[in-house]
């Protein structure tokens, strides 16, 4: 078996090549469609190829994947761990690839299939528009406070705020630079819109966009509903292939951090943050949305936060909730205390997302049971039931210590 190394750039790859003991330099690719089929068909089906994971790596391991046993993609930073070196070229970082993996020791990166890797690409591009709509709502606030104009009262961006802004005493080239932002805020909002729909379609074809909306923290407005779970969906791909859900909350980096050595104690810090940071803040906000609602995720948030304060409280809960996607989605099932009526509205806002059509007339929808406040009182007071099941269970918790421990450290003695 042959294991070829490449040191990927943006337009060039450095080749080395290890067989039986016996490191060769391989030259250079380019990183062009054509050039990387043509250098595939020259590789044997039993090669494997290593590569590390940069912007261009899911397009070059899907065009050789097919010419040889096995694509490997290794982690750079984790790879820059193990082999560091005072040496450093382009041929040296291919052969240490090439090296490690055949030693066995490479840490690779998991590749996601097809489906994921759009879910992924659909919702960084949210994301970013996102970004661009609040960069170009912060200008507009820019020019008001540079001209000393006290805040709109109201929703500045909404019909009647556009008219206050075009009745301001702005000077002509500022008052062109607010319709053009306005302008630039419009086709980003369009472009939002058509994302939405999109990732409704997508959410509407997955079973599991429905089983976490289950989860209390999964709001029942569409952006925000979408956003978490799809959001979640996108960054763990094949649940399979998290053994734990200690493993997915160390891929979220919501895990706290360890200190050991020698005969010392374990000192544990604040979280990781190694992971997926846009699911990890994702996880975050659905925290702070469960909080406000009555459940045992709640009560859960108000006993952390009696304790250590409401930041700590939300990154507890987060944690709280990455458990809880874990056993939802390796087990099939779904939220013990989802609002079933609740449920019904989220799926249906998000059925008129994707485009579906409205229900006139007489025939009911599936979301009306949860537009009579008797059902929606009903369902909150039987999470509130449970919230104060909750709270007593962990009232009841033994606070004594183990028998034969003296705890002086509170200056107690036991019997």
């Amino acid at each position: 078996m042959r294991v070829i190394g490449l040191d990927v750039h943006r337009s060039f790859a450095v080749v080395a090549i290890l067989e039986d003991s016996v490191l060769s330099s391989g030259g250079r690719v380019e990183l062009a469609r054509d050039a990387v089929v043509a250098f595939g068909r020259k590789l044997r089906p039993k090669d494997e190829v290593v590569i590390e994971a940069t912007g261009n790596t899911a397009m070059i391991v899907r065009l050789l994947r097919p010419f040889v046993q096995r694509v490997v993609i290794a982690n750079p930073l984790q790879v820059r761990a193990i082999a560091h070196a005072k040496i450093k070229t382009d041929k040296i970082d291919a052969a240490v690839l090439a090296k490690l993996h055949a030693s066995g020791f490479l840490p690779e990166v998991w590749m996601p299939d097809e489906a994921t890797e759009t879910l992924r690409r659909l919702v960084a591009q949210r994301s970013q528009i996102v970004q661009q709509m609040t960069r170009i709502k912060n200008r507009v606030h820019g020019v008001l406070h540079t001209n000393l104009i006290p805040p709109y009262d109201g929703e500045l961006f909404s019909a009647s705020g556009r008219l206050w802004l075009g009745s301001l005493p702005l000077e002509k080239d500022e008052m062109l630079a607010v319709r053009r932002y306005l302008a630039d805020l419009d086709q980003r909002m369009a472009d939002l819109a058509v994302l939405d729909r999109v990732l409704a379609e997508h959410a509407l074809r997955d079973e599991r966009v429905r089983r976490l909306m289950t989860l209390s923290g999964v709001h029942v407005t569409v952006a925000m509903g979408l956003l978490v779970a799809m959001g979640l969906l996108a960054a763990i791909g094949d649940i399979k292939r998290f053994a734990s859900s200690e493993k997915l909350v160390s891929y979220f980096g919501l895990n706290p951090s360890v200190r050991q050595s020698g005969n010392g104690s374990a000192h544990h810090g604040r979280i990781t943050k190694q992971g997926r940071s846009h699911a990890r803040g994702m996880l975050v906000e659905a925290a702070w949305a469960a909080a406000r609602v009555p459940g045992p995720l709640r009560a859960f948030f108000l006993r952390i936060q009696s304790r250590r304060g409401k930041s700590v409280a939300a990154v507890a809960t987060a944690r709280k909730l990455a458990v809880l996607v874990w056993h939802l989605l390796s087990k099939g099932e779904d939220y013990a205390w989802a609002r079933p009526a609740l449920l019904e509205a989220k799926l249906r806002k998000v059925e008129l997302a994707a485009g579906h059509p409205a229900v006139k007339g007489r025939r009911q929808g599936r979301a009306h049971a949860y537009n009579s406040q008797e059902v929606r009182e009903r369902e909150r007071a039987w999470l509130a039931q449970a919230e104060h099941a909750y709270t007593r269970f962990v009232a009841s918790w033994q606070t004594r210590p183990p028998e034969g421990r003296t705890d002086a450290a509170n200056r107690k003695r036991t019997n």
